[in-house]
């Protein structure tokens, strides 16, 4: 179906991306280098549609939302603290810095971006539930992160309100099988459970080589398929979909849940909270249109530090948004268990 179709196909393929003429420090693909100019649009998922794809979601739902957290920080850096201090003291807002000190003094278990449970009570509200994504690796470009041993119970708390654990992939993972598995292990061994789930660090991926070893790693589906400088559908998709490798002519073992709103790249495009708040109701309408799923990355660090309130602020909106169209907003574990349920239709010919 799809593959008869060169431009959607190579949309749908990320062909461009094979041989990339330009990556940022980071090495990653773009969208200021794209040539698909029209990411508010999910051109793929829109022509699927056209052809008969239809999605069902429990409960007679319309759309699906995808909830997601990468947890980057636990303990505020100094830069973070540095600029709360000044952000409070303009605001003359003492009591809101306070927390972004006093862990030091009280003990790490304090920290304000402990906020797991207060991330999902405000959730809980609309019946959503989400994935929070921890990292495992020691090593990182900017600073060490923390031990994901200290927070034992923190993931158990997070299993037993019926979110998921997953694996936020360490900045040099996404292009090596053996960082993948080890990570994957560790986090593991402290869950006492196995993981499906994965989103790597910076955004950093490569096409097609990243999804082929999530597979061979054992993840079950990725959610890293995004741009970090533009909100949008990257590959056209506002559906679930296992990936193609032109270089076999095959099918991915794996799922892709295609990342559309990240916080950072929504503040970075918008130019105030309402301005972002209607990107995002535009995604969300989009989404719904064509019986979608539509991911959100909020960060964990926004609901505590006081110079994100308004990222913060913005996500209930959002939450609420979503709630009153009666939307179904869950976790990417519960999204990819009802695509492997329901989800039967073939995209492609190959």
């Amino acid at each position: 179906m799809l593959d008869q179709n060169s431009e959607l196909w190579e949309t749908f393929t990320r062909k461009e991306e094979y041989s990339p003429v330009k990556l940022d420090k980071h090495q990653r693909f773009n969208y200021a280098n794209s040539k698909n100019k029209n990411a508010f649009e999910p051109v793929v998922s829109k022509f699927l549609v056209s052809e008969g794809l239809s999605a069902e979601y429990p409960e007679n739902k319309r759309f699906a939302v995808c909830l997601t957290h990468d947890i980057d920080d636990i303990y505020p850096p100094s830069s973070h603290i540095l600029s709360s201090f000044f952000y409070c003291l303009k605001a003359l807002d003492y009591n809101s810095f306070k927390p972004q000190i006093a862990w030091k003094i009280k003990g790490k278990e304090h920290s304000p971006y402990l906020n797991f449970s207060e991330i999902m009570d405000i959730e809980k509200k609309y019946d959503a539930k989400s994935s929070f994504y921890f990292i495992t690796e020691k090593k990182d470009p900017v600073r060490f992160r923390y031990d994901i041993e200290e927070i034992g119970h923190e993931l158990g708390n997070i299993l037993d309100n019926g979110c998921e654990v997953g694996l936020h992939g360490g900045y040099y993972a996404y292009n090596s099988l053996e960082s993948m598995k080890e990570e994957k292990s560790r986090l593991e061994n402290t869950l006492g459970k196995k993981i499906i789930g994965y989103r790597n660090h910076y955004l950093r991926f490569k096409i097609p080589d990243t999804w082929e070893l999530l597979a061979k790693a054992g993840f079950k589906y990725d959610s890293t398929l995004g741009y970090d400088d533009m909100i949008g559908f990257r590959n056209g998709m506002c559906h679930p979909f296992k990936p193609y490798d032109l270089n076999k002519n095959e099918p991915i073992d794996i799922l892709e849940l295609p990342l559309v709103i990240m916080d950072g790249s929504l503040f970075s495009y918008a130019k105030s909270l309402d301005e972002a708040f209607e990107y995002a109701k535009k995604l969300i309408d989009t989404v719904e249109r064509y019986n979608g799923v539509i991911t959100l990355l909020w960060h964990n660090s926004p609901f505590s530090w006081p110079i994100r309130k308004n990222w913060k602020i913005l996500y209930e909106k959002i939450l609420k948004y979503c709630y009153d169209k009666n939307a179904w907003i869950t976790s990417g574990e519960e999204i990819y268990n009802w695509c492997m349920k329901e989800c039967k239709v073939q995209f492609y010919q190959s």
